[in-house]
């Protein structure tokens, strides 16, 4: 499955309703499908074969080590239960290109996983190319799947901390205008990482819940300073548009994201961080 619109650096990233569906019209084995929307939207109907995993609520707000082992450790066992394998590839979707979908995504590539890729658009893409779906439900096959983390992809408070004032190294915000600049105020305090660039994440998505088109969103960085020989670590307030960043990235083929996973619920609370409030 290949999904290129004008050429993205990682097109494999990405699967369009129309390859995924032709790719279920063939004989087996098809891919793990991953809905990854709320129980009501998918108990109304979802594609054939998908699995339900939602995993919305679930954060972390200290990336310590023994807490964040923990958190990781309950995330890989739930992907196994829904019958994660490295021989199968995966699809996730939620109703758009969303913040669910980037999520999974992004737990997934830190857990090795060697085939794993979003369908553009979700649901609503689906349903817009007149494919079918159902409400019939799979009990998912639990595996014994077990993960190779890769730890280049997360970042924890430390990380970030290090990563302050170094020219090699952005430090993106993902969140609303509002709180980046303080005025919005989510955890003990209100603002930014020192020094980090402000990109919301809804600057990765056209009005249909599409990813932009390469050279647009590639545009959306440069413009911010955020270029691929830059490290980059993207956050927001638990990782979940952080995620939604850290995907659109690598299909532009930055090799060095991160998502730091606690965000601004673990930085804004941590009184012995620095802070700053751009907005004053």
């Amino acid at each position: 499955m290949t999904h290129t619109p004008d050429a993205y650096s990682r097109p494999e990233l990405l699967t369009a309703p129309q390859e995924l569906s032709r790719v279920l019209a063939r004989p087996g084995p098809h891919p793990l499908l991953l809905d990854v929307r709320a129980a009501e939207e998918f108990a109304s109907g979802h594609l054939p074969e998908a699995v339900h995993l939602d995993l919305w609520g679930f954060s972390l707000p200290d990336t310590d080590e023994a807490p964040l082992r923990s958190f990781l450790w309950m995330i890989e066992h739930v992907l196994a239960l829904r019958g994660v394998t490295n021989e199968r590839a995966i699809v996730i979707y939620g109703d758009t290109s969303d913040l669910r979908a980037a999520r999974v995504f992004w737990f997934l590539e830190y857990f090795g996983h060697p085939d794993v890729r979003v369908l553009d658009g979700g649901m609503k893409a689906w349903l817009a190319a007149g494919f079918a779906v159902t409400t019939a439900v799979i009990t998912p096959t639990t595996s014994t799947w077990t993960g190779r983390p890769q730890p280049t992809t997360l970042a924890t408070w430390r990380d970030v901390r290090d990563g302050i004032g170094r020219a090699d190294v952005a430090l993106l915000d993902t969140r609303s205008d509002g709180e980046y600049d303080g005025t919005n105020v989510r955890a003990a305090r209100g603002g930014a990482v020192p020094g980090a660039v402000h990109v919301e994440w809804t600057h990765n998505v056209t009005t249909e819940g599409t990813f932009k088109r390469a050279v647009d969103l590639r545009a959306v960085y440069q413009t911010a300073g955020v270029t691929p020989d830059r490290a980059v670590i993207t956050y927001c307030q638990g990782g979940y548009r952080a995620a939604h960043t850290y995907l659109a990235l690598r299909l532009l083929g930055y090799d060095a994201v991160r998502n730091y996973l606690g965000s601004w619920k673990e930085w804004g609370d941590r009184h012995d961080l620095p802070v700053e409030t751009p907005g004053g």
